[in-house]
């Protein structure tokens, strides 16, 4: 594996999970340079670096010309709207990032001779004819429905990666990831787990879509970090999926936050989404075996940690 500079960038660095990334990185002498348009993150996010001299932040759109002084080893592209209430609500953005900003990104990396690495997701697998999914999994993705916007915005990306690996040489690698959650998801967020807490932490019933018998497989944010970081430390060209084989349905998961908050909310079924995946569970026997990654947080003490998060997150929301 080549030595790289201790120097990155991490493009959406601002939103939940780049947030998380920044820290791991600094906490391995890594000194971090985080990009955000701030459309979807939040400098809150990032309060606690902001004083720190090996980081740096910088407001910019990465769909346009980008330069960074100084010499980069890694290059971490998480930059995208990434629930479905904020890539329907801006699709032509999360397009422009998943293309034209992936183009810029994978230039910075090429500009520098640094290790580029595209977060990628689950929902290039679509509505899976696979269960669980494994890497060499194609998909099954309805290229002009709603969720078409986010899921091939990424296939994109992943083609544009590999494309620059293989006619340019490129360090580069790509991580599916699957479901990840924790502290610093917003509250409105939109996706299943902040959704349920919010409503719980509020005594509001919980939303579940359809008859709830949809499954997920929902991975700490800490575990999904320490997989994105050994990935980007070890030089694989990937697809690697990095998410938690725990699998459960919407409607045990939300029964089980109504359990853990002490809520007193009850369940209320509503429609559900056009192309919502039935089924979703990585195979994780690729970073098992090539990084020695497994996740290692419980569901329990997962949920456990987001909800004391949330419920400082609320009452902030409460009026004095």
């Amino acid at each position: 594996m080549t030595e790289r500079y201790p120097r990155a960038v991490v493009a959406g660095g601002a939103g939940f999970l780049g947030s998380h990334l920044c820290e791991r990185l600094l906490d391995r002498g890594i000194s971090v340079v985080c990009l955000d348009n701030l459309l979807t993150g939040s400098t809150r996010t990032i309060a606690r670096l902001l004083p720190r001299e090996d980081f740096v932040f910088l407001r910019r759109d990465l769909t346009r010309p980008l330069a960074v002084e100084g010499p980069l080893g890694y290059v971490f592209h998480l930059a995208s709207a990434a629930s479905p209430a904020d890539y329907l609500r801006w699709p032509v953005q999360t397009l422009e990032v998943g293309s034209q900003g992936t183009r810029v990104a994978l230039d910075l990396a090429e500009r520098e001779d640094a290790r580029f690495v595209l977060a990628s997701t689950s929902e290039v697998y679509g509505d899976p004819l696979e269960h669980p999914q494994r890497e060499s999994y194609w998909g099954n993705v309805n290229p002009v429905g709603p969720r078409s916007v986010y899921d091939e915005a990424k296939r994109f990306a992943e083609a544009l990666t590999s494309a620059f690996r293989h006619s340019r040489g490129l360090d580069a690698g790509i991580v599916r990831i699957f479901n990840s959650y924790g502290p610093r998801m917003r509250p409105d967020d939109g996706r299943a787990i902040p959704t349920f807490l919010r409503q719980a932490l509020r005594g509001e019933p919980l939303t579940v879509t359809g008859d709830g018998s949809q499954t997920r497989s929902i991975c700490f944010v800490d575990d999904t970090v320490r997989g994105i970081l050994e990935f980007a430390l070890s030089g694989h060209p990937g697809p690697m999926n990095i998410g938690s084989p725990y699998e459960t349905s919407m409607l045990d998961l939300a029964r089980l936050v109504i359990e853990l908050t002490g809520s007193r909310s009850t369940i209320r079924f509503v429609e559900r989404p056009v192309d919502d995946p039935g089924v979703r569970r990585p195979d994780t026997t690729l970073a098992r075996e090539s990084l020695g990654w497994e996740p290692e947080v419980t569901v329990e003490t997962g949920l456990r940690s987001t909800i004391e998060w949330f419920e400082r997150e609320l009452a902030l929301e409460r009026p004095a």
